[in-house]
């Protein structure tokens, strides 16, 4: 027998005489606004814009800079050639720049992951007086923007000598409250009470018992915090600028506005083209990570905000 469908029409509940029950068409492909359409093309645009332009301008010599369209290729395409000089400019500093931010990176940006995991766990699951009051500070340090604390942290580094030094960019990235925050909420909820009261029971140790079992459930939320630690670190300009003042030490930030201002000062030499394709070369580490960790990412984003 074929299932019936559906139809508008009239019945009748007893008591309450005739209901009218009508069935809403809907367009095979959903609800489609026109306004939201046109609004996201114009965000597309106005993200992409900067980046087709860099790219687009990363393929021209000095020359060519000058005498062509910004949004269009110049007659000699000069990406490889730039790239090659501006890994060989000045004895390759630009490595050594590229260098410097790696280790920032993975020391600043890594240590600040594992301590706002470590942290995250414990205050989600585990109490302990005064954790309302350390709740307050985690919120009002979130608050906080961090060009407001790096002047304190050059007076308070100076005072130490640790200024002119690694130690000046690792130390303070290690503190990331923003990252805290977002892994104490995502581990009250990825990691069940229960689990960890049987661990508890099979007599697990807590060390044992996070690193064997909670940090795999949290391995999402993890990869979510690492992601905006590397880019917070990666792209980080104003503390290095007022930290150090050898060029060893610069990281891609800082080394770039040096030659942008070399390019700008009366008798320097030209390098437009060389800060253009830096530029560049700059932003390629930070796609390939978001395009390689965004399964996870994206999972660890949409991590509590549905309750069963």
């Amino acid at each position: 027998m074929a299932a019936s469908t559906p139809v508008a029409g009239r019945t009748s509940i007893p008591g309450r005489g005739p209901l009218v029950i009508r069935r809403r068409h809907r367009s095979p492909g959903g609800r489609r606004s026109a306004t939201l359409t046109v609004l996201t093309s114009l965000m597309l645009v106005y993200t992409l814009l900067p980046l087709v332009w860099l790219a687009i301008n990363a393929t021209k010599t000095q020359e060519g800079l000058l005498g062509s369209s910004g949004l269009w290729f110049a007659h000699d395409f000069a990406l490889f050639g730039n790239i090659a000089t501006t890994f060989t400019y000045k004895d390759g500093i630009f490595v050594r720049w590229l260098l410097n931010t790696l280790l920032y990176v993975v020391a600043g940006a890594g240590g600040a992951t594992l301590l706002a995991t470590l942290g995250g766990y414990g205050l989600a699951k585990f109490d302990f007086p005064g954790k309302k009051a350390v709740f307050a500070v985690v919120i009002g340090a979130v608050a906080v923007p961090g060009t407001a604390l790096a002047v304190p942290t050059f007076l308070m580094f100076a005072n130490l000598g640790l200024t002119d030094t690694p130690w000046a960019i690792i130390i303070p990235s290690l503190v990331s409250p923003f990252g805290l925050y977002l892994m104490w909420t995502f581990a009250a909820d990825a990691v069940p009470k229960e689990i960890l009261e049987s661990a508890r029971v099979d007599g697990s140790g807590e060390f044992r018992t996070f690193f064997r079992i909670s940090l795999p459930l949290l391995a999402p939320g993890l990869v979510t915090v690492l992601l905006f630690n590397v880019v917070a670190t990666w792209n980080n300009y104003f503390l290095p600028l007022i930290m150090l003042k050898d060029p060893d030490w610069y990281p891609l930030t800082v080394g770039l506005k040096e030659w942008n201002q070399q390019a700008l000062t009366a008798g320097g030499e030209a390098v437009f083209n060389l800060v253009i394709t830096g530029s560049l070369l700059t932003i390629i580490p930070l796609i390939a990570a978001f395009l390689l960790l965004q399964r996870y990412w994206q999972s660890g984003l949409a991590a509590g905000s549905v309750k069963e």
